[in-house]
């Protein structure tokens, strides 16, 4: 198989063979453009201009000439923009659809919404699932942490950006290259404005997953305004193939589209102008825009990413605008550093509002990492303003565009704020880390370090070098090098997470020929017998034609029980198989017809742990904010635990909140509605938040819907009605990562015999101490170091009497009584009774020994 960049090779040499076949020439043609080849480049572009040698893009023009020309027009707002769009393609037959959340739970391969096809991968592209339309636009926020140390220097860069999204998802026979191209076309040059004259457009190729397809890079004054991909073939092991599903992969940057629109002195001061205006007036800053206008044509030059000598560069740059490098800077980075912050901030507004935090792992990773690069900013210039203040004023401005950044930002600028005190913290911290560190061993390696264990930012360790008679280079790609150490962190877990699959125990060639398993637990939870057609015997496996047997999947147990009479050991679901592992082999034969039954009580309590996760997973969004979500859960016999999103440790009044509205759910009553509907229906009428428990493929999702309460997408056994729960106890919590606390709880059965064993024990312990149920922890506490007092007293031969002693508990943080009894004493919970004899008997014995 040959890879994506051959691929994109051949195809682009077999295109700029053969245009007419690949791209709209008749269109191009029509409209007077003409073909050529760039002089510096080699690349084949067209355009207006018969004579011109060189293509449209700034490495081989020279420079950007957007803020000093525009479009032409009057100037599009940022908002604007979208709305002429959606004006434009609505009129020729296209859908507008909302964005989806920048996080992407609906794909388990990425954490985040990189391109606007993105909101439609993998199963849309795979022509697995159908699309929200055959022709449809979308307005998609999207995040990419490649260029952090380019944002707010080459006056074009950001982390998070709009991409307007043409897309279609066509046969054959419905394709229309030619009509995609001029839908457009038209509208770059009859609603944006942009001359014919001044239009570029280069033919290219693009790769990507084994899919490729041509395409057409749009161009004007050296800026890449947006780029039409035919994805059109695959490859196969026997060559290229043509897809059955043709897509239009269009990308348009909304930033650039307005900043061309307006022609202003960068991109950043054409997408968020109020916000800019209010930071501005707060941390009193004068802006030269003339300068920055004069300093965005040649700031391209200044992209870390393609410079080997970003100091030669800055100097270069300052002597085509007839200044000096020491003059051009101290003009240029205090602008550059408020445009950064204001771009950081609102890329922090949606992906915290979507459902990430920021945190030293996964996703969350560097959102943290542009969260205090802002914050090192207004460190540094001694701003009087707060991160949290600028997230609200973005979410003011796109109130229109993105309402819903509006409804929810009180629970945004929460988080922020405990970011914010998170970074004072590591700089506090910083104070002790950094004076046994001998600067001159500070390197690029230490720095890294440095940021990843301690949470210490470059910018820091700067600041307490250069207080300290020190100096710290710090390198101007930090922050790029920061996140290529985090995507190979997590490549590596992705890879290990892969080589530790399930063994093989039928292969999938065998499968291939085995009718698949009807899944009949998804019908009722409560049937536990049933007959059954063996499809498949060998030595200890079965597989059934039906089986209401649940296999260990999404965090919740497997079942017990019997078929034939011979226990099931093990459950294992492969695709659309479920495999029955027996203790024995059972001698069957494919036909043979088998009795089943599924042990009632482990069904049951594995059931009311499933649904009461779901129901704790809403209880716990009530009462923390709308950034909760699952982050993992285990449902086991005896014990469960549900993994939220949430930026610390709950106390003991969350944790009874939580706990209070959970059983309010139970006792309501609610029918728990469970359906499959296809998986694009589901997304439309639920949004993606139904990914809760990771993302189940194929084109139905089964729904698991406790009306008005929680929506989910979920495989699991699940019971009628909240009721059926019983009740829910929260027993304890803990924060087990950055942004991650689990909740330990109990539901139906096994939280009436934790119940009962909690009267039991604190019954008893009452009677041993002779004191009231409210005393017991005092008196626990007192018998403890009486018994730490009298075995010492023995060793030394000291005279020791039984009192009293009052002191502070060791264990107050423990909610149930039983488990800080346990936490006193140094043993567990069931062995508190028999703890609480021993020190009795002891501190009689040391009173006898010391009398």
């Amino acid at each position: 198989m040959k890879t994506d960049k051959v691929l994109k090779k051949e195809l682009k040499k077999e295109a700029s063979e053969s245009p007419e076949k690949f791209y709209a020439v008749k269109t191009l043609k029509k409209e007077g453009f003409v073909r050529g080849k760039c002089g510096k480049c080699g690349l084949f572009f067209w355009a207006v201009d018969s004579e011109r040698s060189v293509c449209g893009d700034s490495a081989c023009v020279g420079e950007f000439s957007v803020a000093k020309e525009g479009s032409g027009s009057e100037g599009l707002s940022y908002i604007e923009v979208w709305k002429t769009f959606l004006e434009h393609f609505e009129k020729r037959g296209y859908q507008g659809v909302d964005r989806y959340p920048v996080v992407a739970r609906w794909n388990p391969t990425v954490n985040f919404t990189i391109a606007s096809i993105a909101a439609f991968q993998p199963y849309v592209i795979s022509g697995e699932v159908d699309p929200p339309a055959k022709r449809l636009v979308i307005p998609q926020f999207c995040l990419r942490f490649g260029d952090i140390d380019n944002v707010g220097i080459t006056g074009s860069h950001c982390t998070g950006f709009v991409m307007i999204g043409q897309h279609q998802f066509l046969s054959k026979k419905e394709w229309d290259l030619e009509g995609a191209f001029r839908d457009l076309f038209d509208y770059v040059t009859g609603v944006v404005g942009v001359s014919k004259e001044k239009l570029v457009l280069h033919e290219d190729a693009w790769a990507g997953g084994g899919n490729y397809g041509p395409c057409m890079e749009f161009f004007s004054g050296g800026l890449e305004l947006f780029n039409q991909v035919y994805m059109m073939y695959e490859e196969t092991a026997t060559g290229r193939s043509e897809l059955k599903i043709k897509v239009l992969d269009m990308g348009l940057g909304m930033e650039r589209i307005a900043w061309f629109s307006q022609g202003t002195a960068n991109l950043y001061e054409a997408i968020f102008p109020e916000t800019l205006k209010k930071l501005r007036s707060k941390v009193k800053i004068k802006s030269d825009l003339d300068l920055f206008t004069r300093f965005s044509t040649y700031a391209g030059s200044l992209n870390i990413d393609e410079v080997e000598d970003i100091d030669a560069a800055w100097t270069d740059v300052a002597e085509k605008l007839g200044l000096k490098k020491d003059d051009l800077r101290p003009n240029i980075l205090p602008t550059a550093a408020l445009y950064a912050t204001t771009e950081h901030a609102r890329a922090l507004l949606v992906a915290i509002n979507d459902g990430q935090l920021p945190s030293n792992t996964g996703g969350g990773y560097n959102l943290r990492v542009i969260l205090r690069r802002a914050l090192s900013f207004i460190d540094k210039y001694e701003w009087d303003v707060k991160l949290s203040d600028i997230v609200k004023w973005h979410a003011d401005e796109l109130q229109e565009f993105y309402p819903e950044l509006k409804k929810n930002i009180k629970d945004t600028i929460k988080i922020v704020q405990v970011e914010e005190k998170k970074y004072q913290a590591s700089k506090e911290k910083a104070k002790y880390v950094l004076k046994n560190i001998s600067f001159n061993k500070i390197d690029t390696d230490k720095l890294i370090e440095l940021y990843d264990s301690q949470g210490i930012s470059p910018e820091t360790v700067s600041e307490y070098a250069i207080a300290n008679g020190g100096k710290v280079k710090v390198p101007e790609n930090f922050y790029l090098l920061v996140s290529e150490r985090q995507e190979e962190r997590q490549n590596k877990e992705k890879q290990t997470k892969q080589s530790q699959g399930d063994k093989e125990l039928i292969s999938k060639t065998s499968l291939a020929k085995i009718p698949e398993t009807k899944v009949k637990y998804y019908d009722d939870w409560s049937k536990v017998e049933f007959k059954a057609k063996v499809v498949y015997s060998k030595n200890e496996l079965v597989i059934l034609d039906q089986t209401y047997f649940y296999p260990r999947s999404g965090g919740q147990d497997e079942d017990k029980g019997t078929i034939s009479n011979i226990k099931v050991k093990e459950l294992q679901r492969i695709g659309k198989h479920i495999i029955h592992i027996l203790k024995e082999n059972p001698k069957l034969k494919v036909g043979d017809k088998v009795a089943c039954e599924v042990d009632k009580k482990t069904r049951e309590q594995l059931t009311q742990h499933h649904s009461s996760a779901h129901i704790v997973n809403a209880a716990a969004r009530k009462v923390l904010g709308e950034h909760i979500n699952q982050a993992g859960a285990v449902k086991k016999l005896d014990k469960a635990h549900l993994d939220i999103t949430h930026f610390q440790a709950l106390s003991k009044e969350e944790e009874k909140k939580i706990e209070k509205e959970a059983n309010r759910i139970v006792k309501a009553g609610i029918n728990v509605a469970k359906f499959f509907m296809p998986r694009v229906e589901a997304e439309q009428t639920f949004g993606t938040r139904i990914y809760q428990g990771g993302v189940a493929p194929g084109r139905d999702l089964r729904i698991v819907d406790i009306e008005g309460v929680d929506v989910e997408a979920c495989g699991g056994t699940h019971l009628n009605n909240t009721s059926e729960a019983g009740q829910i106890l929260i027993v304890s919590s803990s924060k087990i990562s950055d942004a991650v606390v689990r909740l330990n709880y109990l539901a139906g059965n096994a939280a009436l015999e934790y119940l009962d064993l909690e009267r039991s024990i604190t019954k008893e312990v009452q009677k041993l101490l002779n004191c009231k149920k409210q005393d017991i922890l005092v008196y626990t506490n007192s018998l403890f170091l009486n018994w730490k007092k009298g075995k010492k007293a023995v060793k030394k031969k000291k005279a020791f009497v039984y009192t009293f002693i009052e002191a502070e508990l060791v264990a107050v943080e423990k909610e149930d009584t039983v488990e800080a009894l346990a936490a006193i004493l140094g043993t567990q919970k069931e062995h508190v009774v028999k703890t609480i004899r021993r020190f009795l008997d002891d501190v009689k014995k040391f009173e006898e020994k010391c009398s």
